[in-house]
């Protein structure tokens, strides 16, 4: 339910910025002329600057999406190695009590004799 709510609120998303791309286009909605981006003075119209800031916007959601995955994994990967790790230390432990035990029934039944 989640997901189609999230893809709706997505194509309304898109919808707007057609809108607002296509009814700000062409000379007669140039941008304000205290605009500039490093010192450089951006031409085009307004929908074209709005289009531009939705795809930066796009990207950057896409690279924290990137990120955020990656942590995740990186996690389940350190979580995974901590618990082959304890495996191994239990395995291990048990191994030892088995030959303990072993040595000891042989002790046991060559006093017996």
């Amino acid at each position: 339910m989640l997901v189609i709510v999230g893809l709706v609120a997505f194509l309304a998303a898109g919808l707007v910025a057609v809108a607002g791309t296509l009814g700000n286009a062409g000379a007669d909605h140039p941008p304000t002329e205290k605009l500039a981006v490093f010192g450089h003075h951006p031409t085009g119209s307004t929908g074209t600057l709005f289009l531009l800031r939705i795809v930066i916007g796009v990207v950057a959601s896409l690279f924290v999406g990137a990120h955020r995955s990656a942590s995740r994994a990186a996690e389940a990967r350190r979580t995974a190695a901590r618990f082959r790790r304890q495996r191994a230390f239990v395995n291990r432990d048990r191994d030892t009590r088995l030959e303990h035990q072993q040595r000891s029934d042989t002790r046991n039944s060559l006093q017996r004799r």
